[in-house]
């Protein structure tokens, strides 16, 4: 008999089906056993009667968490009964058969409760058993209903989906680099991407003009609780866009996500306003203002855009660095001070961040296409010509081989399924997530790796005084 889902059992009142799935609760009645079922679609009652000796008798060894397929006949609950507010709360399942398809050991904390009263340390050990439990499973399945809507909404928008590579060059973007060794090549090393930008930019010198990517980013810097050492991003590029054209295509974006697939929760204010780097610092002290009127209403969300940043920032030692990203390009009148290197502090430059809740959740801006341009922010920056060939060469030829003007934008899409789903931290909604250290404790890494593949890859560890 073909396996039935459990949101389906309304469709086969008064038939016999089969179901698969774990055992939630269990309860013995003396005289009759009760269990609760899951599986991947919902939850339902079931009861073994007196009636049917054998699947009494083979319910004696059951227990919580085990994997069964239950063969039974779907009845309709008595009025007084039926639980309106659960899928298949008015049906229960009259069980006549029961096979174990697997049992378990003793679990390691309960999964019926809310999972974040149990230590992290051991939900992110067994983070298997933690994403069975119902809040895991709807971040989990929300988060993958929202990358669904996106691609849907990008490919009516006529962008394509472009994967780029993860192993890459070791280039000065901001944040330190995972590298990687390479064998063939030794005493080199790849470096895993911080994010895709200056693939995504090569993709508009090769014609693209609308790229997006739901990508895969990793940066070895400390955490947070919203920041992991890879996350997800949106990525995204236009090519012949202006500012206003980013922002409009992901308001409208993100106004749909909330609208479809989150309708109880209130856009405090569309059009979404907008600040000036300078008027959201004199106002609330802060580039990423929560600007909620009730903060108390979890449903409430508050987007707003901020623009206008300074292109440079001094450094601890004096010089200068870029404030969001070295490939922006500065807002046209401050054009003339970059290409002379005079005013840098006083550059403004076309950045534009979108704030959730007083969290940033994506940024981006019209990008520095101009090769002269480029270079004269590396310099500002007080890279030396070679290093500058060596370390973005490959960037300055792509721009001098006719690279259209383009702009683009990236969400962090963990922090805003987090918010969404009104969680605390990212962790709870990135199915394995790792600690506040980096570690992943469910497979025990980073680790030890042999001296054998050390020696291949022509590695001398030393240690640590």
């Amino acid at each position: 008999m073909k396996r039935i889902y459990i949101k389906n059992l309304n469709e086969n009142v008064g038939k016999e089906v089969v179901i698969k799935g774990w055992v939630a609760v269990r309860r013995d009645q003396g005289k009759m056993v009760f269990m609760d079922i899951r599986d991947m679609s919902g939850i339902v009652q079931c009861v073994v009667l007196t009636s049917h000796s054998e699947a009494l008798e083979q319910v004696k060894e059951v227990r919580t968490e085990w994997v069964l397929s239950v063969t039974g006949i779907v009845n309709k609950r008595p009025e007084k009964n039926v639980k309106a507010d659960v899928v298949g709360g008015d049906i229960e399942l009259e069980i006549t058969d029961i096979e174990v398809l697997n049992k378990t050991e003793t679990i390691p904390f309960e999964i019926n409760d809310d999972t974040r009263k149990i230590n992290e340390d051991t939900r992110l050990k067994y983070r298997y058993v933690d994403l069975r439990s119902n809040r895991m499973q709807k971040n989990i399945r929300n988060r993958h209903k929202v990358i669904k809507f996106i691609r849907d909404f990008l490919d009516e928008e006529d962008f394509i989906e472009v994967e780029t590579p993860i192993l890459t060059k070791s280039t000065p973007e901001g944040s330190r680099d995972y590298i990687v060794p390479s064998r063939l090549s030794p005493g080199m090393f790849y470096a895993l991407p911080q994010s895709p930008q200056q693939y995504k930019q090569l993709l508009m010198t090769a014609g693209v003009e609308k790229y997006f990517q739901i990508a895969r980013c990793m940066r070895d810097e400390d955490t947070r609780g919203d920041r992991q050492p890879e996350f997800t991003q949106l990525d995204l590029e236009m090519s012949f866009v202006e500012r206003e054209d980013v922002m409009e295509l992901n308001e409208k974006l993100l106004i749909g996500i909330v609208q479809k697939l989150y309708p109880e929760k209130k856009i405090q204010q569309i059009p979404f306003p907008r600040f000036t780097y300078t008027e959201v610092m004199e106002k609330y002290n802060s580039d990423k203002p929560d600007m909620r009127e009730n903060k108390n209403d979890p449903n409430l969300l508050a987007f707003c855009w901020v623009t206008d940043f300074p292109f440079f920032e001094k450094t601890d030692r004096g010089g200068w660095t870029f404030t969001h990203n070295p490939f922006s390009r500065p807002k046209p009148e401050y054009m003339e001070w970059l290409m002379n290197k005079e005013k840098i502090g006083e550059i403004l430059t076309t950045q534009y961040d979108v704030v959730l809740n007083g969290v940033e959740i994506g940024g981006g801006s019209i990008r520095n296409h101009n090769p002269k341009a480029l270079e004269k922010v590396f310099e500002i920056m007080g890279h030396k010509t070679e290093d500058i060939q060596k370390n973005f060469g490959h960037m300055m030829t792509a721009f001098s081989l006719g690279t259209p003007p383009h702009g683009g934008i990236a969400w962090g899409l963990d922090r805003l399924i987090m918010l969404l789903q009104n969680e605390p931290n990212i962790r709870e909604v990135i199915p394995f997530a790792k600690t506040g250290e980096g570690k992943d404790l469910m497979m025990d890494s980073p680790s030890e790796i042999s001296d054998e593949q050390l020696r291949e890859l022509g590695i001398i560890l030393k240690k640590k005084n």
